[in-house]
């Protein structure tokens, strides 16, 4: 059986489901190869998390395919390749996630890591790390490993034969921890995404959403050094975020250097307490301002704002005429002119795109979106939301 064949095989064949990469270690832990293109790093936070030491050590008492897991809810699954008895080869696959991902998620887990003095660089490179690491159920990776034991040694086992190496600290995690990690991961997912549309009412959404951690705060006693380390990383995401709105990348780093800058420069707790929120509002604004039509003149532009800052209330063309001066037939007919919907439509699609943002970010029930975007009954706030996205409220909550 040429196992090196088979396992190129299924590492190809893995990789078609998703970003999930394959490693070969030898018999003392030494990476010989590996399919992922962070391979150097992801290599160093699997040392550095131990999983490596209890693949080791698994592997030497043991034939069985393992998980290992982290205090972050990092996962990686590893199959043993052995000769006369004796370790070889080490496969590994992994990293995944076996549960949604969250800033706070991952800066409760960095808790019990801290005696390792994670330094400020690493943290914000591992962070840009795991934001490409895929969500894998626990019965998928097992049943990975199945397949790449059966790979090494043709032998089939069953699936209860996989073993488990978790962190006795990850126990600890789900044990005392009960918050519930998919809401705030919806959470942080619409922050982020009213970063990406530039949206002025990000307030009035932000309100609706669960708390969230600003970063993740490297281990230490010093409330102020962690303050820091939390605003650095999170300036980090939401500059590219704004990247992502269409904000210069040029411009975008810049801004971000500036505020991390104030940060390190901070003396303070009270100097440091504004300076998040500072940042969000600055980066909003500017995304904002660039996504702007340059075509639509001043009065056409005054109204969109409006509209954009106003989307809980009833919205009508007499309004926006009152607001700039303008008869309702001239405003009417220059607004469908400059924009190529009519005043109606585009309250409409505005309207419907808060409520994406509000049905993927927010636990707010169906009937309290509709509410809070003027909508006079439930069932008519669902039948636009269909008409414009071809989804139900429900649906696209669900995908």
């Amino acid at each position: 059986m040429d196992v090196l064949q088979n396992m190129m095989l299924f590492s190809e064949l893995v990789q078609c489901g998703g970003n999930v990469y394959t490693w070969r270690y030898d018999a003392q832990g030494v990476l010989l190869w590996s399919n992922c293109p962070d391979e150097a790093f992801l290599a160093s936070a699997f040392e550095l998390f131990g999983c490596k030491q209890r693949m080791l050590e698994h592997g030497n008492r043991d034939d069985v395919p393992v998980t290992l897991g982290t205090a972050l809810g990092l996962l990686w699954g590893a199959a043993f390749e052995k000769e006369e008895g004796a370790l070889k080869r080490i496969w590994v696959i992994g990293p995944v996630f076996y549960q949604d991902v969250t800033m706070r998620g991952i800066e409760t887990g960095l808790k019990y890591y801290s005696k390792l003095e994670i330094s400020v660089a690493w943290t914000i490179q591992l962070y840009e790390a795991l934001e490409k690491v895929p969500t894998m159920q626990n019965t998928i990776m097992s049943r990975y490993l199945l397949m790449m034991h059966y790979c090494l040694t043709g032998q089939r086992l069953e699936l209860s034969c996989v073993n488990s190496s978790t962190a006795q600290e990850e126990r600890l995690k789900s044990a005392t921890i009960p918050h519930d990690r998919h809401k705030i991961w919806m959470a942080e997912q619409g922050m982020l995404q009213m970063v990406r549309t530039g949206d002025l009412n990000y307030k009035q959404a932000l309100s609706n959403s669960m708390s969230m951690s600003a970063g993740v705060p490297v281990q230490s006693s010093d409330d102020l050094r962690q303050s820091k380390t939390s605003i650095i990383v999170f300036t980090s995401l939401v500059c590219r975020a704004a990247i992502e709105g269409g904000l210069s990348p040029e411009e975008a780093y810049s801004l971000g250097d500036s505020y991390i800058q104030t940060a390190e420069a901070a003396k303070s707790l009270d100097e440091l307490s504004p300076l998040a929120m500072m940042m969000y509002d600055d980066f909003i604004r500017r995304v904002h301002k660039h996504r702007t039509n340059p075509n639509l003149s001043m009065q056409i532009q005054k109204c969109v704002d409006y509209i954009e800052m106003n989307l809980d209330k009833k919205i009508v063309a007499e309004d926006l005429a009152v607001l700039v001066g303008y008869t309702e037939y001239y405003l009417t007919h220059k607004f469908k002119e400059e924009t190529g919907l009519s005043v109606t439509n585009y309250v409409k699609f505005a309207k419907m795109e808060r409520a994406k943002v509000l049905l993927k970010s927010t636990p707010l029930s169906v009937r309290e979106i509709s509410e809070q975007l003027g909508f006079a009954t439930r069932n008519y706030f669902s039948a636009v939301f269909q008409q414009v996205t071809g989804k139900t409220p429900m649906e696209f909550r669900e995908t």
